[in-house]
């Protein structure tokens, strides 16, 4: 879906991986993670695992994007959980995306 959603965008490269974070962004020669975030419980997360990051590669940095408040409340358990029960989340997702959440829920 993010390949879908991201397509036009020419300077964007969606890629996934498995193990550390920090082996990923040395395999790519980056230097920067850069993380969203939310709520204040978000950055508690976020700030814990940026320094455990740092313990295993100190050379890469951890950059916190703060969400835009409009947004804050908003989570992925909930636009599901609405999708689910017939909520119109559809100024949450691009269209795409709310047509995939919708066929998974359609009964």
């Amino acid at each position: 879906m993010i390949r879908e959603v991201t397509r036009a965008f020419k300077n964007v490269e969606v890629d996934g991986f498995d193990g550390l974070v920090v082996d990923y962004v040395h395999k790519r020669k980056a230097t920067v993670i850069l993380r969203g975030i939310r709520t204040i419980s978000d950055f508690e997360y976020e700030y814990q695992m940026a320094l455990t990051n740092r313990t295993f590669a100190a050379d890469i940095e951890t950059v916190f994007v703060m969400a835009h408040e409009e947004y804050s409340f908003v989570s992925s358990r909930f636009i599901k959980e609405a999708a689910s029960m017939g909520g119109d989340v559809s100024s949450f997702l691009p269209k795409e995306v709310e047509k995939k959440l919708k066929a998974k829920f359609k009964k």
